[in-house]
């Protein structure tokens, strides 16, 4: 009797341990797909609305969408400028690494300008007009509720109009 129940153990055991093992497995194709560490992030080009020069990365999310999250990273060259512009929706940014500066208003002043290094985190409501510029290689990343929207305050500064 004592060795029957014993391999009932044994087999329950071994089921168990087999779901646990199939469970992660099936798990792992999905979280690789969530999980990014830094060798593994899919750069590539900016969109339109932003100038060429920087790297591009979507996380989470599409940033194009009409609703929903979004995750992003912006990777800018030593000096990359993004010119006055404003979001209708609030934007979130966590600085990964360098020098973020950013200024507000309506016209791009470096004197004006406040300096946010990595690890840093602002997020600006609505409407806020404010530049920002990179001093040194920069990474931001920026979260929030889809669409991301640039709105230029001088429409020449818009590279998505600019050909």
């Amino acid at each position: 009797m004592k060795a029957k129940l014993y391999v009932a153990v044994a087999v329950a055991a071994l089921l168990c341990s087999a779901a646990q093992f199939l469970t992660v497995t099936a798990q792992s194709s999905t979280h690789e797909r969530h999980t990014f560490t830094p060798d593994t992030i899919p750069w590539g080009p900016p969109p339109p609305f932003v100038a060429p020069g920087a790297q591009f990365a979507v996380l989470e999310g599409d940033p194009g969408a009409s609703h929903g999250d979004y995750t992003v990273r912006l990777k800018m060259p030593d000096g990359y400028q993004i010119a006055p512009h404003f979001h209708p929706l609030r934007e979130n940014v966590t600085i990964i690494s360098g020098t973020f500066k950013v200024g507000m208003g309506d016209t791009f002043d470096k004197k004006k300008m406040a300096a946010f290094t990595a690890g840093s985190f602002a997020f600006l409501d609505p409407d806020m007009h404010h530049y920002a510029m990179a001093c040194g290689e920069t990474i931001v990343q920026v979260h929030g509720s889809s669409p991301l929207q640039f709105n230029y305050i001088n429409p020449e500064d818009d590279p998505s109009k600019s050909k």
